[in-house]
């Protein structure tokens, strides 16, 4: 029998003295050791004495003196085993409920507090009568959010709130933030994650787990944004690439999560890797889905849509900030899939919006179908309005600085001009246009003029093959001539942007972002950052996305010597903050003006520090002034929900696909003497306009249009007479008086 070699046991015998049973311990010790020959210390102690019977138990009892002698034990207090320990026992006692009123996560009555549910008052009275444990709760931002949060910030978190709990439309929980770029979006969303993650009315959490679906670009750049305002508190789950054994085990671990605090509540994804994985994820359910840039799922016949919303989620928000670009059964299709329902079918949207709203703008609707496409665009709108909050660029005024954004209007150089009148004469789109017909030729040759503005570099290729529209056009390149080198001369837009490029490089610390919607464009910005050693990054679809995030981080940093970033539009327009740079080139139009939008708001985002400079450039009289005035037009129609769907054969009538074919060489902007402009005289604006000056609200764009004599006094101070005929100037959030 082993005996115990504690101390308390020790002092404990040695105070008893020795009793037989130690004698006879030890005489049983000193015979083994005897039979073993073993001459040792013997370490087990001689006072210890064997186990003996508990003697306050009693050795047989009834059932009445068993449950007597329990009811004893129980009877006696609970002592805490430190000898004179004072100390609070905790403010809840372990494995017990919490008794009397439930209160809020945050304090509401904080000041700044940002409270987005506050229970009803009950009197006295009935405060008595009220179940103290199912009492609801103040729903409070928590403060470390709420104090960064700007005031229309925290009125579009209380309106998302408000959505996702089925408090604005009953039985509906969806709802689209379309506020425009650069108003916090990603924060605003964030704070909404979080809050439903943590509290309700209730004082439970409202959901268990959050799926973010962003494009790929912008995967890295929610972890960073959740990383940023949360800090530790919360780590979520980003998955922007990998083997698809490892994607799916990262899936089934985070949809087989349970219970209200489970470990990892977020996860960011890609829409194409949602597509291709979306079988694991349609297994469990999902507390919220968030789309960012969900203007993707217009099309609700694509798969993504699809694979989206068959996901067991019911609360919703889909991200935009041009979600009225498109048509109406589009437009339709993202309002269903936030709130199924909320506008009927498809075909009762169509008979009931869509034919009585197009039919009231068409050219020659008559009165009366004007009058009823108006009334239905108002109900359409005060249905849809209850769940979409959109809000303009025009509150950045009071945090961000000044945006200087400048349209120029660049000549064709002789080389290009020629180039142009040939394709004009030899095309076969323009036969096909006088028969009343658009084919897929015509869409083609608009391709192909729009990168002959851009540079004759961009067609060569065309005109060795003598393809239709450029037999004999290798004649008219100058001898000798080779792509290799970019040869700015040769368009008058690279030889402005030459200009540009070299006047902010000689004489500021700025930089400089370039985009284009061609990747041969983006070829021709390398080949002149080359001749002209200029340090530079280019993004487009080829970089991976790990890498697009490195090197956007890496540009924003002061310390980067990259003076140029080269961006593809296609690639990464939307959501990207480049505010590393504070001048932009927006090299070549598109017809969509929400492209044009995206990208030109890269630099004019939070954090910005400097003045910004947009510079738009266009070439004289040629197809992209078109597009340009197609953007200007579109932009007015401040009646209009949506914008149609911004492809050629949709948009414009016959006479006005003629008009893309023609090159109008005898003007400075045919932009300018379209609109009629008559703040200008001598090529110069003269303010305060006219009285009877209506240019106002056709060039609603832009508030000045100077000559290029304006431009180059105020921003370049180059001698570019030769490239630039006219300028359209905005300054966005300053006095206009006085500016030119």
């Amino acid at each position: 029998m082993r005996r115990s070699l504690a101390p308390s046991q020790l002092a404990k015998r040695k105070q008893g003295g020795t009793s037989c049973e130690d004698e006879e311990w030890t005489c049983r010790s000193e015979k083994r050791r005897r039979s073993d020959d073993e001459v040792r210390e013997s370490h087990i102690s001689p006072f210890r004495k064997p186990l003996t019977q508990l003697s306050n138990q009693p050795a047989c009892m009834d059932g009445d003196k068993h449950e007597a002698f329990i009811r004893s034990i129980l009877s006696k207090p609970f002592k805490i085993p430190i000898l004179n320990y004072t100390g609070s026992l905790g403010i809840r006692a372990l494995g017990l409920k919490r008794a009397g009123v439930r209160k809020a996560l945050h304090d509401p009555f904080a000041e700044d507090a940002l409270v987005l549910y506050e229970p009803p008052t009950l009197s006295a009275h009935d405060l008595i009568k009220a179940d103290k444990e199912k009492l609801p709760v103040h729903v409070v931002v928590d403060p470390v959010l709420g104090k960064v949060l700007r005031p229309h910030q925290r009125e579009g978190v209380k309106f998302l709130w408000e959505c996702v709990t089925g408090r604005r439309i009953p039985g509906s929980f969806g709802c689209i933030m379309a506020d425009e770029m650069g108003l916090g979006k990603t924060l605003q969303c964030i704070t909404l994650m979080w809050t439903l993650l943590r509290q309700s009315p209730d004082a439970k959490p409202e959901i268990d787990k959050v799926i973010v679906v962003s494009p790929s670009s912008l995967v890295r750049n929610w972890y960073n944004e959740v990383g940023k305002w949360l800090g530790g508190r919360i780590t979520p789950v980003a998955i922007d690439g990998g083997s698809k054994d490892d994607i799916d085990k990262q899936l089934v671990n985070f949809i087989s999560q349970h219970g209200l605090r489970i470990p990892t509540p977020i996860l960011i994804i890609s829409y194409e890797t949602f597509r291709l994985h979306a079988e694991v994820l349609h297994k469990g359910k999902v507390g919220l889905v968030i789309c960012d840039e969900g203007h993707r799922l217009k099309n609700s016949d694509n798969q993504t849509y699809q694979a989206l919303n068959t996901m067991s989620s019911q609360r919703r928000v889909l991200i935009s900030g041009t979600p009225i670009q498109n048509d109406l059964l589009e437009y339709f299709s993202l309002v269903h899939f936030v709130n199924a329902g909320i506008l009927g079918t498809a075909q009762e949207f169509k008979k009931r919006f869509e034919l009585p709203i197009l039919k009231g703008r068409d050219a020659d609707a008559s009165d009366k179908d004007r009058k009823s496409g108006e009334e239905k665009l108002k109900e359409l709108i005060s249905i849809v309005n209850r769940c979409l909050i959109r809000r303009t660029s025009d509150i950045l005024s009071k945090y961000l600085p000044v945006k200087i954004e400048q349209v120029v209007c660049c000549r064709l150089t002789p080389l290009q001009t020629e180039l142009y009148k040939l394709f004009l004469r030899q095309a076969k789109p323009l036969k096909t246009l006088q028969e009343g017909k658009m084919s897929v030729s015509s869409l083609s040759s608009i391709t192909s003029l729009k990168k002959l503005c851009n540079h004759p570099a961009l067609i060569y290729e065309k005109c060795v093959e003598g393809e239709e529209g450029f037999e004999g056009a290798l004649d008219l390149f100058p001898l000798g001539y080779c792509t290799k080198a970019v040869e700015p001369q040769l368009s008058g837009k690279m030889l402005v942007l030459d200009y540009i490029l070299a006047m902010t490089r000689t004489t500021t610390s700025d930089k400089v972002v370039l985009v284009s919607n061609y990747t041969q464009t983006l070829d021709l910005f390398e080949k002149l950052c080359r001749s002209r050693r200029y340090l530079y990054v280019r993004l487009d679809g080829t970089m991976s996305i790990k890498k697009r995030a490195k090197i956007v981080e890496r540009f924003n940093s002061p310390s980067n010597p990259e003076f140029i970033f080269m961006l593809s539009s296609k690639a990464g327009g939307c959501g990207l903050n480049l505010i590393g740079a504070n001048r932009l080139v927006m090299f070549d139009p598109d017809w969509n003006p929400a492209n044009d939008e995206q990208a030109m708001a890269r630099v004019w985002r939070d954090g910005q520090k400097k003045t910004c400079y947009v510079y738009r450039l266009l070439s004289t009289g040629t197809i992209e002034e078109k597009i340009l005035q197609r953007q200007a037009h579109k932009k007015a129609l401040s009646s209009c929900v949506v914008d149609e769907e911004q492809d050629v054969e949709r948009h414009f009538s016959l006479g006005e696909l003629r008009e893309l074919f023609a090159l109008n060489e005898e003007t400075t902007s045919d932009t300018h003497d379209k609109f009629r402009c008559q703040r200008c005289v001598n090529g110069r604006e003269v303010w305060p306009p006219a009285d009877d000056c209506d240019c106002t609200s056709d060039l609603s764009q832009w508030n000045h249009c100077f000559s290029k004599k304006g431009l180059r006094d105020q921003v370049l101070k180059a001698s570019w007479d030769a490239a630039v005929s006219f300028v359209f100037h905005q300054r966005s959030h300053e006095d206009q008086r006085g500016v030119v």
